[in-house]
């Protein structure tokens, strides 16, 4: 009895004891557990808050509309429209392959845009929204919408697509926007740019779509949307809309850029033409050219190496970046020189024979022509090379290269576009620079001789010539040519003229620049341009030019006996009206032969338009408008008279004789 009494007691003593144990342990688990929520609600609670809004609101960019270019009329040259692009973020998408597979029976995609898809998975990775077909109709958008639940990670997108309505047309000025690359990346990530650019898949890859990106491309808006856990839209929260790009208006006049291009007629060359007073760019021709809307969602492979491949080379822009030998049309700089430097007077005669000798060597004229006893004027339309011959060793290579260097050659022009050569204007420092060999790098007077001529060491761009044609009919003010006009902020239309002023002041004599400028007026009139300019409605100064490809080397030139590619560039500078020109133009026609009969006439082309043919277009919309204005208010008031009772006073027939 007292055995069972005293187990009972232990018993009751170990369950007490047990109850305390379980009991604290409970407090002290509840009191963990009131601690963590403590924890969690309050010590970390704006932390946390803010990862589980993320997790419930999605930031995604909205991309800004490109700003579209324009001419100087106003003519729509680069623009925009809305495309839909279907696209897939890999990573929420399952087996890519299955899921292209089953895509394919509702959407037609072809096996090159399945390739290239799965090109940019593998450089892009799985979490980028990749696009897999673009430019999709209306029909196929509203198709897939309705399936789009059988496809996570894939959606219809809006997006602006650039376009550039004339195709080929000044396609080397335009240039063009292309994907995004790595390259791309890194330079905006360096310039602190990249988050201005998320959700934007293009951007300026050439021309003036890359020389004025900043400001086409504009400012990245934001949106944020509530998701679901399989990143699906519910509702936008809030929108903060992007800024479109600015607007540029060109100095260019596509129509008269369509006539250059027109004129070459499938021959290579260049040309530009540039209004001298402002150093406005008014056509900048590149021949061949390309359609830059092959490039804006990636080139294909064919075209591409019918591109690159070409022995054309269509994707040079020669006047930036091509460089040539400008022959002739170097005379006028090179006489301008001799009186300036105080070298020769206009009035000087010297005796031509058909050759110049120097060292024991004979420098012929073109044709082996000769000439006689002229002056400089005579010279200049005759284009005499023995006349300039002379003149080399007597200005000599340092001296002509001072003078040439601030009309703008052999340096930057300052143009608003990207990729611009420098070229060659000699000089005694510049062969101590180019070469390496002591004796190569000693300047010969010989050597002066072909430089006086255009030839030799000499390397231009066309740009550059023309650039300096534009000085010379100006006076000597050098405007630093442009091709952008104004900026026009897209959002108000407020448009901002850009400042145009000399960049310096050649310091030339009146009398010495109007010499040379009416010897340039008689060569177009009597010279070897005169049949390209014959009855022309104008007074125009020019000179023609062929520049050599190689170096005969004694023998005489005939361009049938020799591969097309190896024959003489025709080259030819103008300006007009003579009094006060108002468009300088420089023409070259790669292997072309004599500038006279290849360059002059496209030039002669260009200038009927800008003098003549713009002028009387303009007059006559002019007219018109007027005509039309001046019917509007008529009809109103016939319109008006016939409906209104007569007033009293023409029911008096004395007042209405009166």
């Amino acid at each position: 009895m007292f055995e069972f009494k005293h187990t009972s007691k232990q018993l009751k003593e170990r369950f007490g004891l047990r109850v305390l144990v379980a009991g604290a342990f409970i407090l002290v688990l509840f009191g963990i557990l009131v601690w963590r929520f403590y924890y969690l609600q309050v010590v970390r609670y704006d932390n946390l808050s803010a990862r589980a809004e993320s997790n419930r609101i999605s930031i995604a960019p909205i991309t800004p509309r490109r700003g579209e270019i324009r001419d100087r009329n106003g003519e729509v040259l680069a623009r925009n429209y809305r495309s839909y692009t279907l696209e897939v973020v890999p990573a929420h998408a399952g087996d890519i392959d299955t899921m292209l597979e089953e895509l394919d029976q509702v959407l037609e995609i072809d096996d090159a845009e399945k390739r290239r898809f799965k090109r940019r998975v593998n450089e892009s990775g799985r979490y980028t929204s990749i696009m897999l077909r673009n430019n999709l109709s209306d029909t196929e958008a509203a198709w897939f919408a309705a399936q789009a639940f059988r496809f996570p990670g894939v959606e219809i997108k809006a997006r602006w697509v650039r376009e550039y309505p004339y195709g080929e047309v000044a396609a080397h000025v335009l240039g063009y926007v292309g994907r995004l690359s790595e390259q791309d990346f890194t330079r905006l990530e360096e310039r602190g740019q990249l988050g201005n650019y998320r959700g934007t898949e293009v951007i300026g890859k050439k021309g003036l779509e890359k020389t004025w990106e900043e400001s086409l491309h504009g400012r990245t808006g934001i949106e944020e949307v509530e998701v679901t856990s399989r990143g699906r839209p519910v509702r936008v929260l809030r929108r903060t809309m992007p800024e479109p790009g600015q607007n540029l208006y060109l100095s260019l006049d596509i129509h008269l850029q369509k006539i250059a291009e027109e004129a070459f007629d499938g021959r290579r060359g260049a040309l530009v033409a540039i209004e001298p007073e402002t150093g406005d760019v008014l056509a900048f021709v590149s021949q061949p050219s390309f359609d830059p809307n092959l490039f804006i969602d990636g080139i294909d492979v064919a075209n591409w190496r019918r591109l690159n491949e070409s022995p054309d080379r269509p994707l040079i822009n020669r006047p930036l970046f091509g460089t040539y030998p400008i022959g002739s049309t170097y005379k006028p700089f090179v006489a301008l020189a001799a009186l300036e430097l105080g070298k020769r007077k206009a009035t000087d005669r010297i005796y031509d024979p058909g050759y110049y000798e120097f060292g024991g060597q004979r420098f012929r004229n073109a044709g082996s022509a000769a000439y006689g006893t002229i002056d400089m004027t005579r010279a200049l339309i005759v284009s005499s090379d023995t006349y300039f011959y002379s003149l080399g060793p007597e200005i000599g290579v340092d001296a002509l290269h001072d003078f040439m260097l601030p009309f703008g050659f052999g340096r930057l022009t300052g143009i608003d576009l990207d990729g611009e050569k420098a070229g060659v204007l000699p000089s005694r420092e510049w062969k101590q620079r180019a070469y390496r060999e002591p004796a190569q790098q000693r300047w010969y007077a010989g050597e002066t001789i072909s430089i006086a001529v255009g030839q030799g060491y000499n390397s231009f761009t066309l740009l550059q010539l023309a650039q300096a044609t534009a000085v010379l009919a100006n006076g000597g003010r050098y405007m630093t040519p442009r091709l952008v006009q104004a900026l026009q902020n897209a959002a108000t239309g407020v448009v901002a003229q850009l400042p145009s002023k000399p960049d310096h002041v050649l310091n030339l004599k009146q009398e010495n620049v109007d010499l040379i400028r009416r010897a340039m007026v008689e060569t177009v009139r009597s010279g070897t341009p005169r049949a390209a300019f014959a009855n022309a409605a104008y007074r125009a100064g020019g000179k023609t030019g062929t520049a050599q490809v190689f170096s005969l080397r004694g023998t005489k030139y005939r361009a049938e006996a020799i591969d097309e590619r190896l024959r003489d560039h025709g080259v030819f500078i103008a300006f007009a009206p003579a009094d006060k020109p108002t468009i300088a133009v420089a023409v070259l026609v790669e292997n072309g032969g004599w500038g006279g009969r290849s360059a002059a006439p496209i030039a002669r082309k260009v200038l009927d338009y800008w003098l003549v043919e713009r002028p009387a277009q303009e007059s006559k919309a002019a007219a018109q408008a007027a005509e039309e204005a001046g019917a509007a208010p008529a009809a109103a008031g016939s319109e008006e008279a016939a409906g209104a009772p007569p007033p009293k006073a023409r029911a008096n027939g004395s007042r209405s004789r009166g």
